[in-house]
């Protein structure tokens, strides 16, 4: 996040604040920093490769979230296909959930109460990024800060960082490239996507990113080593499908 930030600093440059909406000013800043918070968090707290992945495609559920949310917010038409649409996505996490058991609350249960705080954070910043990326388009007004919100993530996490004992740094050569890589597409992705929510379709963005979920996991799975079942892929196929009716029945007319 420091290096992003630094990215943008040369990239986006540093906004005017004083010509932000105070709305957005305060909500946009407390919504973005704790979205991020939460995903680095649970992501930090995951117990090994495929937890991980698991709470990854947990935090997936902002998309159809998004969209349901256009629909009460920002007074989305939308057909009763958002209905099937949510259903298979939540079908889809339980399925990620229930792990390589059947489907059925009690394995679901005993994933969660494994580690219930990775997974309630993957679930709060699923919800809270849905929050931020259907108010920004209401209350910013032209306002593009994520240049400001990167920075007041580094800074957050930071304090964290400094506020327990931590392992020690191991700086190589690889590492920083790894930094680097990660600092550019995290920097300019979030820049897109902010721009995106400002002058475009809401839930149009949030449904063009409907095979991110497979795509994510089977990068994820390929850099952890992490084996998953066929039930991941089900759910995570699910997922997707059920971001992409949700998407899909705000384009019938009503």
């Amino acid at each position: 996040y420091t290096l992003s930030s630094l990215l943008l600093l040369l990239t986006v440059g540093f906004p005017k604040v004083k010509t932000f909406p105070r709305a957005y000013l305060l909500l946009g800043s407390l919504l973005f920093v704790s979205y991020e918070i939460c995903l680095s968090l649970s992501l930090g707290y995951a117990r090994s490769g495929t937890q991980a992945i698991e709470v990854g495609m947990v935090n997936y559920l902002w998309p159809s979230l998004t969209v349901l949310l256009s629909v009460f917010i920002a007074r989305q038409k939308c057909s009763l296909l958002i209905v099937p649409g949510m259903a298979v996505s939540l079908v889809g996490i339980a399925k990620v959930l229930a792990g390589e058991h059947t489907l059925s609350l009690a394995e679901i249960g005993n994933n969660i109460a494994s580690n219930p705080l990775s997974y309630g954070l993957a679930l709060a910043g699923a919800v809270i990024w849905a929050i931020y990326c259907v108010l920004t388009q209401k209350i910013a007004r032209g306002s593009n800060g994520i240049t400001l919100f990167f920075m007041l993530t580094a800074l957050a996490l930071w304090i964290k960082y400094f506020s327990a004992p931590q392992p020690e740094m191991a700086i190589t050569f690889p590492v920083l490239v790894s930094l680097a890589l990660a600092a550019l597409a995290m920097g300019l992705g979030y820049a897109a996507w902010n721009i995106g929510i400002l002058h475009g379709n809401v839930t149009l963005l949030a449904t063009a990113s409907y095979f991110i979920p497979v795509l994510s996991a089977m990068l994820a799975a390929w850099m952890l080593n992490a084996s998953l079942s066929i039930n991941f892929w089900q759910g995570a196929g699910m997922v997707s499908l059920g971001s992409l009716l949700c998407w899909w029945s705000t384009r019938i007319k009503t």
